[in-house]
């Protein structure tokens, strides 16, 4: 094996640990083997107090039924699986159902980050676009009434926006262009997460991340800070798609398995599936190997006429993974910044957390292509929050 496969293979366990974690803590540590100290063995017998016979018996019978019974709630899992695999093979397939159904997208949200894209943009044409979007224009008008941005009368008093007309023109289109894409991959992220309680909220910083690591790397890679912003923004929709579809599918498959097997008096098959719940592993799998594909149908299913995203999401689908053996000869500047901001964005997560190394930071900022430059750039970023500027 070459170094450079060694380096490939590196990264790969890399982003899988990245993935892990945005599923859970407690997941991603047993992933990698993680075993808590004080659970630990240290070199020392155990001391156990003697059992008679009878007991002996009795426990040994205990843990083959124990083990028995894990046998059959993972074969139950499995057979679940399978059809929750199947169920969202076919609405991956269809993609209007994943676009309008799934993922609730209008069709106001993209022609409103095309109109943000052209130079005869203007605030009184986005009025309409966004009053047909009630929860953009309530975003809009939390975040102006947001104490660091009310403004304040000639009288010295806080003045309050009540309208969305009035909080797009207080926010301007320098500033709307950051900020209706970020509301919109919040709305889309799936309502709730649950059992993976952290997920949305890993998502939500993701998403963020990658955006402004995208703005920030965006004109010295030769792309308009804006379409590497935007398109930042949006670069993990698919995974927003398929944790949504996930999660109602094993909801959906569950129930009509429990209530079939409590019908036909499947008394250990009932009991079977009622200590189920939605697996972490394969979750991660559907996230790792299919969401970027997933992205990229999305986006093109939003018809941006000015934007050019497509070409892009092609480009960044087919080598997502380090481990895709696909190296593009010529990409896209786009393309070059989107794998370096979302690259980035899983190392802050990763760090964060304390799931790499230095020496593994180093290795995924080279397999990324990151230059010095570009990681003094990205080490000087605020990554929390849109830096917005209101006069």
């Amino acid at each position: 094996m070459t170094e450079q496969d060694t380096h490939l293979r590196m990264a790969q366990a890399l982003c899988e640990r990245a993935h892990d974690l945005l599923i859970s803590h407690s997941f991603a540590q047993q992933q990698l083997g993680y075993i808590h100290t004080l659970e630990m063995n240290l070199g020392e017998k155990v001391p156990q107090r003697t059992l008679l016979e009878v007991e002996i018996a009795a426990s040994a019978k205990r843990k083959e039924s124990s083990t028995s019974h894990h046998k059959y709630i993972a074969k139950a899992s499995e057979h679940i699986h399978q059809a929750i695999e199947a169920s969202i093979t076919k609405e991956v397939n269809d993609i209007d159902c994943l676009y309008y159904e799934v993922m609730g997208i209008e069709d106001g949200v993209p022609a409103i980050f095309d109109l943000l894209a052209v130079k005869s943009a203007s605030v009184g044409r986005l009025e309409p676009l966004v009053n047909d979007l009630s929860w953009l224009g309530r975003e809009l008008v939390s975040l102006v009434n947001m104490p660091q941005y009310r403004k304040k009368s000639s009288m010295g008093t806080t003045v309050k926006v009540d309208t969305p007309a009035l909080a797009l023109r207080y926010l301007g289109l320098e500033n709307l262009q950051w900020v209706i894409p970020t509301y919109a991959m919040r709305h889309w992220l799936p309502y709730s997460t649950e059992p993976f309680q952290l997920m949305k909220r890993k998502l939500r910083e993701l998403s963020m991340a990658t955006a402004l690591a995208a703005k920030a790397l965006a004109e010295l890679n030769g792309a308009k800070e804006q379409h590497a912003y935007t398109l930042g923004m949006m670069l993990d929709i698919g995974k927003a798609a398929l944790t949504r579809l996930y999660l109602r599918s094993y909801e959906t498959t569950w129930q009509d398995r429990v209530l079939k097997a409590r019908n036909k008096g499947h008394k250990d098959l009932h009991t079977a599936l009622l200590e189920l719940s939605p697996d972490p592993l394969f979750l991660r799998n559907l996230l790792l190997e299919h969401s970027a594909k997933v992205t990229q149908q999305l986006i093109e299913n939003m018809a941006f006429r000015y934007l050019p995203f497509n070409a892009a999401m092609e480009e960044f689908a087919v080598t997502y993974l380090p481990n895709s053996h696909k190296k593009l000869s010529d990409p896209l500047p786009l393309t070059i910044v989107l794998k370096k901001a979302h690259g980035y964005a899983l190392y802050l997560l990763l760090k964060e957390n304390h799931f790499i190394e230095d020496d593994e930071t180093q290795l995924w900022f080279s397999y990324l292509g990151l230059s010095d430059t570009e990681q003094k750039i990205l080490s000087t970023c605020s990554f929390h929050g849109m830096q917005l500027t209101i006069s």
